[in-house]
């Protein structure tokens, strides 16, 4: 039988409780549909990609900090509306991006989202809210 990560690691440091460890070393994702119901949020564009995975988020409001510190991420959390958003977001490969107190973008940046088919949620949480319930869901930070 095949001995998992986790498991491995908790033998070699019994001081620590094997739930801890496997919390730890669990891989957690999150669709798109489940973001959109946790944070109250409504689709902009992009519900045919609800069932897409995400497993780790960033946030900031400037672009220039998302490609200079945005490692693996699936989705973007920005109060910034301008079509620079959709243009970071395509060269990360990042599949959703959420606009924050209640913000919500003009139609050439939907539509620039639609070509680039990445999913587009708002909600009218602050940033801080809605990084810190995406944490208490599993999602953990890209950079």
């Amino acid at each position: 039988m095949q001995m998992l990560y986790w498991q491995y690691i908790s033998q070699r440091f019994c001081c620590m409780d094997q739930y801890i460890i496997y919390y730890l070393f669990q891989e957690v994702f999150m669709t798109i549909r489940e973001m959109k119901e946790a944070l109250d949020a409504k689709f902009l564009y992009g519900e045919e990609l609800a069932d897409l995975d995400a497993q780790f988020v960033f946030s900031a409001d400037m672009m220039s900090d998302v490609l200079a510190y945005c490692g693996k991420c699936s989705v973007l959390i920005t109060g910034l509306c301008n079509p620079q958003v959709v243009r970071t977001a395509e060269m990360l490969d990042i599949v959703c991006i959420i606009f924050v107190r209640g913000k919500l973008p003009d139609e050439n940046m939907l539509a620039l989202a639609r070509g680039k088919s990445i999913a587009v949620l708002a909600t009218d949480h602050y940033m801080f809210t809605t990084c810190g319930i995406l944490y208490e869901h599993g999602l953990r930070g890209g950079a």
